[in-house]
């Protein structure tokens, strides 16, 4: 691909002011800001429902979010906001609207134009009928005994986000159903998820949207392999496998009865999906009653997303935040840090969010842009995590800007030590021995909650999805397309396509012919 030219982002009035700004404010030290500001922590707060963001330990001033506020005002993110919330087809690549907004609104008609409010509400009638029939042992087996394992087969968003809420909402899970998750294409994913699942009492539920996911039904026909085995029945399949799918004849030539299968859409992407069909395993797991709390969660940060002012609006700060690091001071980097168990599963659920939305080099416009986008995501469970890579975090030689999250109700323990590693980013501590000094200036913010229940977790994943989207309007790339991830299955699909005798000429480059030569040889 060509090299980039200026973009009309970088040479914009909002940037250059932005890179005057940051050579102005990088000698700035955040605890020297603290001293001179005592109100610093009062107005660089906010509160949205459940959640409360504490960003003042940023190398920011009022200035600086004036000026930020600016560049969100230059790209015009309130406007595109609307044509989200308006069904658009911003997705314009693959000329789709963005309504995963929709899944959890209420209204009675929404967008206006293009009402897709029925097919919503009966999806999660459905979704109700069938879980309260399984939590209730209504829904029987071919065998006529209720089911005690489900297990659901997904990738990507398909498993991600109900993987991580089943995670999270561990203690509200009163089913009398064992709820686990298979993802991996290596058999080893799915043969550990049936330790103690007997044929008898196992329902598998397909969660894809196209049904052709190579990982996905590779793990469904081992599965429904491992059914027929043990029942001694093609039949029992009807019975005993569900479907999150687009494509309900595909999961019918699978032998899933149509009633089991669960609608899902081409204007919901599938890091966006958990508040559809897509969630079923959690709905099983937690009752729907709280499934529509947490889309009672997320609905309510949409609408603060929606009304609150670009200078009060939590996804918009959280947005304009990472856009100053990754730019305007080469920060490559992000880290979340949830100081809970329960949130063990978020980093991964937020890497696919940010690096598979905003992981451009192309804009909207087909150019390639001259300026960095996503930042790799990463991160882990604290306090597990002081014990791993806070090292590099305090005293590395990279800027790596943390979001802590803290739910008051966790243990005193967990919550002051997340407390005082984001107090040790900030302050740093100097001593005589260079090898025991802490520089500091290092930023983070701190989202506290005073409970982790399905309302609270709502709210939190759509802050971190409506960041996502504000970042990529200022970066001018569509959050909503993925084609980067085709590449690697077009390949694969070439690979399982040759024959199994013969050369291991594949077509493609020497190292993988000789590769994919060594691999045969030891399967043979």
């Amino acid at each position: 691909m060509n090299q980039p030219v200026p973009s009309k982002l970088t040479q914009s009035a909002a940037w250059k002011a932005l890179q005057q700004h940051q050579a102005e404010i990088a000698p700035l030290q955040m605890r020297d800001l603290f001293a001179r500001e005592p109100e610093r922590a009062r107005e660089f707060s906010l509160e949205a429902g459940a959640l409360l963001l504490d960003y003042s330990k940023h190398r920011i001033t009022g200035t600086t979010l004036a000026l930020l506020a600016d560049l969100a005002r230059q790209a015009d993110v309130e406007g595109w906001r609307a044509r989200m919330f308006a069904g658009e087809h911003i997705n314009a690549s693959e000329d789709r609207a963005v309504l995963h907004v929709a899944l959890r609104a209420e209204a009675q008609a929404f967008p206006a134009g293009n009402d897709v409010m029925p097919l919503v509400r009966a999806a999660r009638q459905r979704m109700r009928a069938f879980s309260d029939a399984l939590r209730g042992d209504r829904l029987l087996g071919h065998s006529g005994k209720p089911m005690r394992t489900v297990i659901n087969i997904g990738i990507g968003g398909s498993d991600l986000g109900p993987r991580m809420l089943t995670q999270a909402l561990w203690r509200h899970a009163d089913a009398p159903q064992a709820v686990r998750f298979v993802a991996n294409a290596d058999p080893d994913d799915l043969a550990h998820a049936l330790v103690h699942a007997e044929p008898e009492t196992t329902l598998f539920i397909v969660a894809s949207k196209t049904f052709t996911t190579g990982e996905t039904l590779g793990n469904a026909k081992l599965a429904r392999a491992w059914l027929t085995q043990g029942l001694g029945s093609e039949t029992a399949v009807m019975k005993h496998f569900a479907a999150a799918t687009a494509n309900v004849k595909a999961a019918g030539e699978f032998g899933i009865a149509p009633e089991l299968c669960f609608p899902l859409w081409d204007w919901v992407g599938g890091r966006y999906s958990v508040w559809s069909s897509v969630g079923l395993p959690l709905a099983i797991a937690i009752g729907m009653d709280r499934f529509e709390q947490l889309l009672a969660g997320a609905r309510a940060m949409d609408a603060h997303f929606l009304a609150a002012p670009l200078a009060a609006n939590m996804p918009v700060l959280l947005a304009l935040l990472g856009i100053w690091y990754t730019n305007f001071f080469g920060a490559a980097t992000h880290a979340v840090l949830p100081y809970a168990e329960a949130l063990r599963e978020l980093p991964a659920y937020l890497q696919q969010l940010e690096m598979e939305s905003n992981g451009k080099c192309v804009d909207r416009d087909g150019q390639r842009v001259d300026y960095a986008t996503a930042p790799v995501l990463w991160g882990s469970v604290g306090t597990n995590s002081q014990h791993a890579f806070h090292q590099l975090l305090h005293q590395g030689t990279q800027l790596i800007p943390c979001d802590f999250l803290v739910p008051g109700a966790n243990t005193a323990a967990a919550a002051e030590n997340a407390l005082a590693q984001a107090a040790a980013l900030m302050a740093g501590k100097d001593a005589a021995i260079a090898q025991k000094r802490f520089d500091g200036n290092r930023p983070s913010s701190t989202i506290l909650f005073q409970t982790l229940d399905a309302h609270t977790m709502g709210q939190l994943l759509a802050l971190y999805e409506h960041k996502v989207f504000v970042q990529g309007i200022i970066w001018n790339i569509n959050s909503f397309d993925q084609w980067g991830v085709e590449l690697g299955k077009e390949i694969a699909r070439t690979l399982a396509a040759q024959p199994a005798t013969g050369t291991a000429a594949t077509g493609l480059d020497a190292s993988t012919d000789a590769l994919f030569a060594r691999l045969r040889g030891w399967r043979r």
